[in-house]
């Protein structure tokens, strides 16, 4: 199972020196990937309740960075881990203007981009930059037919219900063929149909290990209905781990370092194919949090 860090995007220590430490880091400690998420409001009283146990959002989101431009500066100094977004609202792109940035992404870092893409969960984001909040699976959809056509043919227009766009010569190519893996943050069964007949692989977050094989079982069913052979779909599974000193009866919501390197094992004997931990919403500091990423892939490569 592949291993992965998220860079500092959000927070005190978003900012040059801490992407830098935590790129150049993880990839020194053995990490295969480095992830970012994307946020563009942060208010006191969002609409809508955070997706979490107490529904509050997290204040470490007031501070947020470009995922897009963070993964292009974590490419200047790195070699060899992939770039993930978990997740890129890509709802908030034009469709044109986000295929000419990831595919920028993709050549800059020599074919090392993963492009991760969610729904988002709060209305005022979608009001924010004037994308309407009712529709976005249909305007997904429309989306990724506009990347899959601009990343496989030189000459590309589009005729759509939502999005027109004139003929064109594509000179640039992603360096990945036919391009970058996309996969989708989904837990309805409109969204695990479409993760099965769409995309490269699947974005969960970290759940009972029994439910999140269960889903994982339906999405390979849905892609063989399909005509799609689901050997070759991926999970990449986000742990945001909140670390506690004693075993936690709600993990994985929140328990022991340990508990957390057990369900890193257990996911890879499960075929979890790549698990990676987001320590940002941890009080500690960064140096202290790279210490615990440093623990938890040596804990978890003894096996």
């Amino acid at each position: 199972m592949r291993l992965g860090l998220a860079l500092p995007t959000f927070g005190t220590d978003a900012h040059a020196d801490g992407v830098i430490t935590v790129s150049r880091t993880a990839e020194a400690l053995g990490y295969d990937s480095l992830w970012t998420g994307d946020r563009v409001l942060a208010p006191r009283s969002p609409s809508t309740p955070y997706p979490s146990q107490d529904g509050v959002m997290p204040r470490i989101y007031e501070n947020h960075m470009d995922p897009l431009t963070s993964l292009a500066f974590a490419a200047a100094h790195t070699s060899r881990v992939r770039l993930g977004t978990s997740t890129l609202n890509g709802l908030w792109h034009p469709p044109l203007m986000l295929a000419r940035s990831l595919t920028t992404l993709d050549v800059l870092s020599r074919g090392r981009l993963d492009v991760g893409f969610g729904l988002g969960w709060m209305p005022d984001e979608y009001a924010a930059v004037g994308v309407p909040w009712e529709g976005r699976g249909a305007r997904l959809d429309e989306t990724l037919d506009i990347l899959e056509t601009y990343w496989a043919k030189d000459e590309f227009a589009h005729q759509g219900r939502l999005f027109t766009v004139p003929e064109t010569v594509v000179g640039l190519k992603p360096e990945q063929r036919p391009g970058p893996p996309v996969l989708l943050a989904a837990f309805n069964p409109a969204g695990l149909r479409r993760v099965a007949r769409r995309a490269s692989g699947w974005l969960p977050v970290a759940m009972p290990l029994p439910h999140l094989m269960s889903m994982w079982k339906t999405i390979a069913e849905e892609a063989e209905s399909a005509d799609r052979d689901p050997s070759g779909l991926r999970m990449a599974l986000r742990v945001n781990p909140t670390l506690t000193e004693v075993e936690a009866e709600e993990f994985p919501r929140s328990g022991t370092l340990d508990q957390y390197i057990d369900y890193a094992r257990a996911a890879a004997e499960a075929g979890v194919h790549e698990l990676f931990i987001d320590l940002g919403q941890s009080p500690a500091s960064l140096d202290e949090r790279i210490d615990i990423a440093g623990r938890f892939i040596a804990a978890v490569r003894r096996g």
